[in-house]
């Protein structure tokens, strides 16, 4: 195979491996100060403490918070949580809702902690207008089970997430506010977690990589020896 091929083939495992995870996009609200409202901290802008982070198109209402953790000199009354130290609480159900401009595909999830009963609507329309894609439902489950970080009364975690049709544009988050806790909010999978490519896929990156560099040496042989 030429070398011209392999390396084709490696930079096609790369835009692959990106594409794939281009469509995922996880939110695990570290950075946003305690108790400020999350607002445009993802969408360019700033939560209202002044705080930005990446700038992925979403934006809140201005009835989200970011708690952290009482153990990270935060405010909240939560432990075991998914990721680092903070999450996103709403304060009220008018307007408890997120705006993804762009759209988002496949699936909606995210990590829970509820003292309540609840629910979670995708719209296809922005602040929570259009068509009904999908609903999650979450059942009462704050401390059951709980085990490990003791501090926090809000200590058990629950995955739930909701495969659609159709391009999503906006989540009403307001069957839960007041009594809920959210954390690793993941747009475009059914799963919540993380974007960073899977084991497999950065090892199937390497070797494509690999055998470009080795054909390259060989080359490089080849021209020193004639």
């Amino acid at each position: 195979m030429k070398l011209r091929n392999l390396l084709l083939g490696a930079a096609m495992a790369v835009a692959t491996a990106s594409s794939a995870n281009a469509a995922v996009v996880v939110l695990d609200f570290e950075g946003v100060g305690n108790q400020a409202a999350i607002n445009n901290f993802y969408n360019g802008g700033t939560d209202s403490q002044g705080h930005s982070g990446a700038n992925y198109g979403v934006a809140f209402s201005s009835s989200s918070l970011g708690l952290i953790d009482t153990d990270a000199g935060g405010s909240g009354n939560f432990a075991n949580e998914p990721s680092a130290s903070t999450i996103l609480f709403f304060q009220n159900a008018n307007n408890a809702v997120l705006n993804y401009a762009a759209g988002f595909s496949t699936g909606f999830s995210f990590f829970y902690t509820s003292s309540t009963a609840a629910t979670v609507n995708v719209y296809d329309g922005l602040n929570a207008t259009g068509n009904l894609l999908g609903s999650l439902n979450l059942a009462a489950q704050y401390s059951q089970n709980c085990a490990g970080d003791p501090t926090g009364g809000f200590c058990n975690w629950t995955s739930v997430g909701v495969a659609f049709g159709g391009l999503a544009k906006s989540i009403d988050f307001g069957g839960a506010a007041g009594q809920t806790g959210f954390d690793n909010i993941t747009f475009g999978s059914a799963t919540p977690g993380s974007a960073v490519p899977e084991p497999a896929t950065w090892a199937m990156m390497i070797a494509g990589f690999g055998m470009a560099g080795a054909a390259l040496r060989r080359r490089r042989q080849v021209a020193l020896l004639a």
